[in-house]
């Protein structure tokens, strides 16, 4: 699989990330164990968590599978903080919380570091200044390698990578994470540049637009699919609209054309896009995964591309 920079930093990770939302809770940890098996053996590094995942079940299983199904020096640990679901309000990026939640995941983890620590949401009542000072502690601490943010408008990514490169030596954001797929290519608009204009990458989730552009809702819900959960089908129903599927029959009119699945067509377009550095999967299984790795080296001809962008082109989600 081939590995890519992230932004001007050294961290070089997969350019398709294996994601582990639904470890835990959809997905067994017998079933993780074989997907992340599956994922290093194919070539892939980048696993990407969070410490409200499941409850944080997700970085325990990770945690149990890096002391076992693989080595930890071969994945690229990801993990995201500044969400508190149990707490008195539902962000909180001050430095008492950002560091104290690292350190929970860490445990969770049982690891000594991560390789990339996000910022997983913007805190409007917390300085810019002390959330980044506890950004700057924890790689000084060794306990993360790099630094990025999660879900971020472009304002706020901008913000807080520009009060970074103001000074020589502060640590710098490489990276920021975003939904970004033929069905929701609002990043287009604004956090992609920001994140060019600040030597950043994108690492952009839901590539396959939470599964609509496998083409699996084309004639109706399948009862094994998300869509059929009751608490994932309001996660699926926003693209289950008249503009999806107007889009998802120009992702099979070009799966058709070049004789390859839906799927492939729509990983490819989203992950090969200038400035991502990854795209993150979150399959469910090891089939579904298994597919996923299948098509790792479909790669677009640039009419197809410049069809899908026409075709998606406007002011989306």
């Amino acid at each position: 699989m081939e590995q890519r920079q992230v932004g001007r930093s050294g961290l070089w990770v997969s350019r398709t990330a294996l994601g582990t939302m639904t470890w835990g809770k959809d997905t067994s940890e017998e079933e993780a164990g074989q997907q992340l098996t599956a994922f290093a053996d194919a070539g892939g590094t980048l696993v990407d968590t969070a410490d409200i995942y499941t409850g944080g079940q997700s970085e325990r299983i990770l945690g149990r599978l890096l002391r076992g199904a693989v080595r930890r020096e071969d994945v690229v640990v990801a993990t995201k903080s500044g969400h508190t679901p149990e707490g008195y309000r539902p962000v909180d990026a001050s430095r008492r919380h950002l560091l104290a939640s690292l350190d929970a995941s860490l445990r969770r983890l049982q690891t000594d570091y991560v390789d990339l620590w996000q910022l997983h949401v913007f805190d409007p009542h917390t300085p810019p200044e002390e959330t980044l000072s506890a950004m700057e502690a924890a790689v000084t601490s060794g306990k993360a390698r790099y630094v990025g943010t999660g879900n971020l408008e472009a304002w706020q990514f901008a913000t807080l990578a520009t009060w970074q490169r103001a000074r020589s030596g502060r640590v710098p954001l490489v990276s920021a994470g975003t939904e970004y797929s033929l069905l929701n290519r609002s990043a287009d608009h604004a956090l992609r540049p920001a994140t060019a204009a600040s030597d950043a990458h994108l690492i952009a989730w839901s590539p396959l637009g939470r599964g609509v552009l496998s083409a699996k809702y084309r004639n109706g819900v399948p009862s094994d699919s998300r869509a059929a959960f009751p608490h994932m089908a309001p996660y699926v129903e926003p693209y289950l609209d008249d503009r999806s599927r107007r889009v998802v029959e120009s992702v099979c009119t070009a799966a058709e054309g070049l004789g390859v699945s839906p799927l492939a067509v729509a990983l490819s377009w989203a992950r090969d896009q200038d400035g991502i550095a990854s795209a993150v999967v979150g399959p469910r299984t090891l089939p579904q995964l298994e597919e996923i790795l299948s098509v790792e080296s479909v790669e677009l001809p640039p009419k197809i591309r410049d069809a899908l962008d026409d075709a998606t082109a406007g002011p989306g989600r």
